[in-house]
């Protein structure tokens, strides 16, 4: 088992604690992959066109010979169109409804019956779980996502005074104080997303920035909800899309004391 600092909110040593078991499971990153996409399919939207769209004409052709409204030796193909004007026998006609002609239905439109969820087993959620818990612990992985000074160990451990920050101001102080500084400013900038996303009510991306683990609720949530990038969570609602954002693993994860003492003491995920 690895042990890892416990710190104070001024960046102080407190003391030292073991790491629980889910955080020896072995890295696997397909099962991380797996376990991510079945959890954000749940959150899509069904979409597709109204069941009658390009359909709301009268496009009644006779095919019999010298009737009326026919086609029948008129030159004309057997289009299905659209009355636009008709003196006596006389008619203007259009092409409508088919997929070819303007206004016309789409031929193979998205369906918003179709099943789009993927399923999980349930023990293949909880290794992915594990999985992406042990990665947070591999200081090379968190490395190339993140920016970490002198750190040396993870995850970070805070004392349990760090859940009852209200202000803002000082769970930033205890994180500059707990080496984050660099991690910080670069969470700190947005820039302008390519493509039309500009146009659809996403016009900036951030960056993701440390996920912060707390035993429940408490008052530092909506401090640290307030830092740019940062995540909070409950550690009994952790989840692959928390712990790896993208499918990949390896986030720089903060831990508090209670929390870890939770998720040995009740064996979560496991």
């Amino acid at each position: 088992m690895t042990s890892v600092n416990v710190i104070s909110l001024k960046g102080e040593k407190k003391a030292t604690t073991t790491l629980p078991k889910q955080f020896s499971e072995a890295y696997r990153p397909e099962i991380i992959k797996r376990a991510f996409q079945a959890q954000e399919s749940h959150s899509r939207q069904p979409y597709g066109p109204s069941a009658l769209a390009g359909k709301l004409f009268s496009v009644y052709l006779s095919k019999r010979r010298r009737k009326y409204r026919g086609v029948y030796g008129k030159g004309r193909s057997r289009t299905p169109r659209k009355v636009l004007w008709r003196r006596g026998t006389q008619f203007n006609l259009r092409a409508a409804v088919v997929p070819f002609a303007v206004g016309g239905r789409r031929a193979h439109p998205p369906k918003p019956e179709a099943e789009r969820m993927k399923k999980v087993n349930q023990k293949e959620r909880r290794l992915a779980i594990r999985s992406a818990l042990a990665a947070s612990t591999n200081i090379e992985l968190v490395r190339k996502k993140h920016a970490l000074n002198n750190i040396k160990t993870l995850p970070i451990v805070f004392e349990d005074a760090f859940e009852k920050t209200k202000k803002t101001k000082d769970v930033a102080n205890a994180l500059t104080a707990a080496g984050l500084v660099s991690e910080l400013e670069r969470v700190s900038k947005k820039g302008v997303r390519a493509g039309k996303g500009t146009m659809r009510a996403r016009k900036y991306k951030t960056k993701k920035g440390p996920l912060v683990v707390v035993s429940g609720a408490c008052d530092a949530q909506n401090a640290i909800k307030n830092i740019p990038g940062t995540d909070v969570v409950h550690v009994k609602n952790l989840n692959v899309s928390a712990l790896a954002p993208g499918a990949h693993a390896g986030r720089l994860i903060i831990f508090t004391q209670s929390a870890l003492k939770i998720l040995e003491t009740e064996a979560l995920f496991t």
